[in-house]
């Protein structure tokens, strides 16, 4: 190779902005600084003697020429990935970083106890957490592993089912007292009904559980004094009387009682929200890491018993 030649490291670096539109997160994802990205990408550009990348205010996109060059060598650095991922799996015990997104309520409280007994019997894989209820792009975030509430998994994901999930319409006794309890899901209507930012449009649908007819399903508008991202923040507003939410059971199962939560709506299956399955999930690959193999394994494990 002449010294002309692009280096592959640099080759490398376009690949990942490519994915990740950003030089913080291409830095980020490879362990250099935002200024040596800069720099290797406009060396990289020297090199090739055509510009790469446009840079905007906002974002960083590839030229033509750019998206042609990493067109023709993704493939080619995906291969090496695998390689080294496989030569460092024989090496023996699973070490390297495996990062991780999580929703808020779930790492809090059911992930993080999971935590100590892996890092324990697995010392040289160190964890990343992010906790977050946005969902992320996990190829361009440089995420290994999200952990997610679903119906079903992407097609184009890896994906490992860890235990059941289901929705949970829940008031507190107050709020029961106060405004009476709806014996419909039409009734709510006239109720302060608590909503998950991703509801979509304020309306909410159940369907009537049993029976050898067709299910009934009912679809009815609803409104309130909170909205939230986060079913931690609505489990609260619940149990302060603020109204009838409806919370993931990872968030809700731990408070139900007579002076707590008290499901609403008997009967009732509520449909489309978060999902009826808890799902480790990746982007496809044709080997996954060791380590990220073992957290899951050790996520699936200690999912068998359910959410309690």
């Amino acid at each position: 190779m002449s010294d002309n030649s692009p280096a592959f490291a640099d080759l490398h670096l376009l690949t990942v902005l490519a994915q990740t539109r950003s030089y913080t997160q291409a830095a980020r994802r490879l362990g250099i600084s935002k200024a040596s990205a800069s720099a290797r990408i406009a060396e990289l550009e020297r090199a090739t003697g055509v510009p790469l990348v446009r840079r905007t205010t906002r974002s960083v996109g590839l030229t033509a020429a750019g998206q042609q060059l990493v067109d023709e060598t993704a493939a080619a650095f995906e291969r090496i990935s695998q390689s080294v991922a496989g030569i460092r799996d024989l090496a023996g015990a699973p070490r390297g970083l495996v990062r991780v997104s999580v929703p808020v309520a779930l790492g809090r409280q059911h992930i993080a106890p999971m935590l100590p007994a892996f890092c324990a019997q697995f010392p040289e894989v160190r964890l990343e957490l992010e906790l977050s209820d946005r969902l992320v792009n996990l190829a361009q975030e440089g995420f290994d592993l999200a952990i997610r509430h679903a119906e079903a998994p992407p097609e184009t994901h890896v994906a490992w089912t860890l235990c059941a999930t289901r929705s949970l319409l829940v008031a507190s006794p107050a709020y029961l007292r106060e405004r009476g309890e709806p014996r419909h899901p039409s009734e709510l209507a006239q109720h302060a009904c608590l909503q998950y930012l991703r509801d979509g449009g304020g309306t909410w649908t159940f369907e009537r559980e049993g029976g050898r007819n067709k299910p009934e399903r009912v679809q009815v508008p609803v409104s309130g004094p909170l909205r939230a991202n986060n079913s931690e923040v609505l489990r609260e507003a619940v149990l302060g009387g603020m109204g009838i939410g409806l919370l993931p059971d990872f968030s809700a199962v731990a408070h139900l009682g007579p002076r707590r939560l008290v499901p609403v709506l008997a009967g009732w299956r509520p449909l489309g929200f978060f999902g009826e399955h808890l799902y480790a999930i990746r982007p496809w690959s044709a080997q996954v890491p060791r380590a990220v193999q073992c957290f899951v394994d050790h996520l699936r494990q200690r999912f068998a018993a359910g959410l309690r």
